[in-house]
């Protein structure tokens, strides 16, 4: 999982460039309609800036640092959409015959996305502006603690997190204000949700600031600010904490509590919302980017569960385990030679995983991200939620790497045969190298560089666990079992994503059925749950964007033969960004043809 919802120069820039068969990002093009289109996306993208000014920190502008977005309002809606419109018509006046290469690309994907930014208006998600998965709640605790893209380094950036806060308390006071809203249109998170929300937000309510996540950046405070200067920012600081953040922290926990849960839905589905169906197939589309209905998904789900239990019973057999499925799937669960003992040693385990890795990428990559990534537990403040893993994308000037999240708030959600395939995914060759090389092409707008699609990332970060044997990895059969429990989680969120949110099924049923059909500690798949609750749509870009980048492989490898070369595929999936899965698949086509016509 992307850590969200974030997306130089690199060495081998040239040759990244001169593989792909559309214009590089660089190219010079006299085409007044292509000009156009790059002016219309960049201008997009520094204005959204000022939209959202923590994209702006996250993307490395600085000048956003001191800035927070409007509060959630009628009028701040109406300029957002607005917003989008005007950018939708500018596009929409270009010439699309008169384009081609990346111009072509950039208009197809700055289109798409303005229409379904527009058609996302009409659905009131102001009204569900936190759950226990995202939110300015926690967004906010990482940002002020130091160790997230806020920087502490000088004078200045302390005020200007100070300034930010302002604005921060005026939209988590809008926050309560628009799920107020949502209770009076019985559009609120479900109360299994909702009390998820609580303990995150009482964490930040201490009685002594020092104790506060916020406080760690003055407890780190730089030598370089001394005198009157550290003494004035020391004070400043203090303040700030006790009568801005506990308290608007304090007043959203009081309204979660007192209000908002007793008068919670104990529905769990979107289809259970009002224009409910709609909603969800609308998140459907957003983050699969295909043409899929809630139905089709449910069924792609249970094939593919049954196919994965499949090769599930054979590795029982190749451990000559004696018992059925149900008590491997208990022993695998609950035997501690499985398990680690420390959190330590979960960390140091996946840095030399990562170490035998990175000496086997160049069998199938002829490309590599010059930023480097590590390996770090997830904070404490947010374990209890979090996923298993996550990753973070590296800061696009350098001075910070990717970042490899594990969560061992629970050992035993942390088994040592997933490590392999959790590697793979999350780092490198799945998220940390699509993401990292999405940010370092030369010459890609910003527009590109730091948006994506779900189906895409999520997609490639599967099927990059499926090349670990090609890579000489899983030659442990238990290995290679946790490849398989990770493509069975993302199968068996096809069939429970869209069970919840379009057929009826209770959180107990989700639960139940993937208990029957994984080897998952109960507490990772009961979060796993509460996510999909709170995330309709999300999980099911996992396994589609793999099935779909598989699909494409396998007809290159069919069409071209002993003539097909995996790096140069790797090459023209990665090297243009991410993309929408019917746009990947075109290009993937037309490179084929190419390829084909040379031979």
């Amino acid at each position: 999982m992307i850590f969200k919802k974030s997306l130089i120069a690199l060495s081998l820039t040239v040759l990244v460039a001169g593989c792909s068969l559309i214009e590089s990002p660089s190219s010079s093009t006299t085409n007044a309609d292509q000009r156009q289109v790059g002016e219309i996306v960049d201008a997009y993208f520094d204005e959204s800036m000022k939209l959202n000014p923590i994209s702006g920190t996250n993307n490395g502008r600085n000048e956003f640092n001191d800035q927070f977005r409007a509060p959630i309002s009628e009028s701040s809606r109406a300029k957002s959409l607005a917003f989008e419109q005007k950018y939708l018509a500018k596009i929409s006046q270009i010439d699309v015959n008169k384009l081609s290469g990346q111009s072509l690309l950039s208009y197809e994907l700055f289109k798409l996305d303005r229409e379904m930014a527009v058609q996302g208006s009409h659905f009131p998600s102001y009204m569900l502006p936190l759950n226990q998965m995202s939110g300015f709640h926690n967004l906010y605790a990482g940002l002020g603690s130091g160790k997230s893209s806020q920087p502490f380094k000088t004078v200045d950036d302390f005020e200007n997190f100070m300034s930010r806060t302002d604005g921060f308390v005026v939209w988590m006071d809008s926050a309560i204000a628009a799920m107020r809203e949502g209770l009076k249109n019985n559009i609120t998170l479900p109360k299994v949700i909702a009390k998820k929300l609580l303990p995150q937000l009482t964490a930040q309510v201490v009685d002594d600031v020092t104790d506060s996540i916020f406080w760690t950046p003055v407890t780190n405070m730089p030598q370089t600010i001394q005198g009157s200067e550290r003494t004035r920012l020391t004070k400043d600081y203090r303040h700030m904490i006790a009568n801005k953040l506990i308290p608007v922290y304090h007043r959203m926990a009081n309204f979660l509590e007192q209000e908002y849960i007793p008068h919670a839905r104990d529905s769990i589905g979107y289809n259970q919302l009002p224009n409910g169906e709609q909603w969800y197939q609308y998140n459907i589309k957003t983050n699969t980017t295909l043409d899929l209905n809630a139905k089709e998904i449910h069924q792609i789900g249970l094939d593919e569960v049954a196919r994965i239990l499949g090769e599930m019973k054979k590795v029982k057999e190749q451990v000559n385990f004696d018992g059925d499925m149900p008590a491997f799937f208990d022993h695998l669960e609950n035997s501690e030679q499985f398990y680690f003992s420390t959190e330590q040693q979960v960390i140091d385990g996946y840095n030399q995983i990562k170490t035998r890795i990175e000496e086997r990428v160049p069998q199938l990559f002829d490309i590599k991200p010059k930023a480097p990534y590590i390996v770090r537990a997830v904070e404490k403040y947010r374990a209890a939620s979090a996923a298993g893993a996550s990753y973070q994308s590296p800061a696009p000037d350098g001075s910070r790497p990717g970042i490899f999240y594990i969560n061992t708030h629970n050992l035993k959600a942390q088994p040592k045969f997933i490590m392999e395939t959790l590697s793979i995914h999350e780092a490198a060759p799945g998220h940390h190298f699509q993401l990292a090389l999405q940010q370092e092409i030369e010459g890609l707008p910003d527009y590109r560089k730091f948006g994506g699609y779900n189906a895409y990332a999520e997609g490639w970060a599967l099927y990059a666990e499926s090349l670990g044997k090609e890579m000489g990895l899983f030659t442990d059969p238990y290995m290679w079992y946790g490849r398989l429990v990770d493509e069975q989680l993302r199968a068996m969120r096809l069939v429970v994503d869209t069970g919840m949110h379009a057929m009826g099924w209770s959180r107990e049923r989700a639960i139940k059925y993937m208990q029957d059909n994984s080897s998952m500690a109960t507490s990772d798949i009961t979060a796993e749950v509460e996510r999909y609750i709170a995330w309709p749509g999300q999980a099911l870009s996992y396994k589609l964007g793999q099935i779909k980048i598989r699909e494409l492989r396998q007809f290159a490898e069919k069409v071209l033969g002993n003539k097909f070369d995996v790096r140069q595929f790797h090459t023209q999936v990665l090297i243009d960004g991410s993309l929408p899965m019917p746009t990947l698949e075109s290009k993937i086509k037309r490179w084929v043809s190419k390829v084909k016509a040379t031979l």
